[in-house]
C-alpha cells in the first residue's frame, strides 16, 4: 500500500482525525465521559504539543534541513539536538499530544481510539517511508541515531 505513503501531509492527517474524532463524539455519545477539569487539561495538552512541535521545526531550520514531510530526499541533515535526543519526530508527536488534548476535550473513548489510530497510521504511512529514506541517504549516522533515540518518546 505505498501509494499513500508520504503523499498526505500530517497536519492534513491530523485535521481529518480531529473531524473523524468530532463526528464519534456525536455519534457515539455512549462512549462520552466527563473528565473534571476537561477544557484546562485539554488546552495544556494543545499547548504541550506546540511546543514540541514548534521545537521540532526550529531545531530543522537550525540546522537548515527540509521540513517538507512529503519529501524526505531532500534533508540535508541529521538534527540529533535539541528536542531530537528525546523523540525522533517531535512534530509527529506534537500533533499527537494536540489530538489527545482534542480527545479529552470532546471527552469520548472513541476519540481517544482515534489518537491511536492517527499515530499508527502515521507510524505506518509517513514515519517507516521517512526512516527507510534516512536509512538510504545517511546509513550507519542514522542508524546510530535510531540507537540513540527513540521513535516517539
Amino acid at each position: 500500500m505505498r501509494v499513500v505513503e508520504l503523499k498526505i501531509p500530517p497536519v492534513a492527517v491530523t485535521l481529518l482525525f480531529a473531524g473523524l474524532m468530532w463526528l464519534a463524539a456525536r455519534w457515539v455519545a455512549q462512549a462520552s465521559f466527563q473528565l473534571p477539569a476537561s477544557a484546562l487539561i485539554a488546552v495544556f495538552l494543545v499547548g504541550l504539543g506546540a511546543i514540541i512541535a514548534v521545537a521540532g521545526v526550529v531545531a530543522f531550520r537550525q540546522k537548515e534541513t527540509t521540513v517538507d514531510p512529503t519529501n524526505p530526499g531532500k534533508t540535508t541533515a541529521i538534527v540529533d539536538d535539541g528536542i531530537y535526543r528525546y523523540t525522533r519526530n517531535p512534530m509527529y508527536l506534537g500533533l499527537a499530544f494536540a489530538l489527545t488534548g482534542w480527545a479529552v476535550y470532546l471527552g469520548n473513548l472513541v476519540a481517544f481510539m482515534l489518537v491511536f489510530a492517527f499515530v499508527a497510521y502515521l507510524t505506518r504511512f509517513q514515519i517507516m517511508p521517512e526512516e527507510r529514506a534516512l536509512q538510504a541517504k545517511f546509513g550507519a549516522s542514522y542508524d546510530d541515531y535510531k540507537s540513540r533515540v527513540r521513535r516517539w518518546i
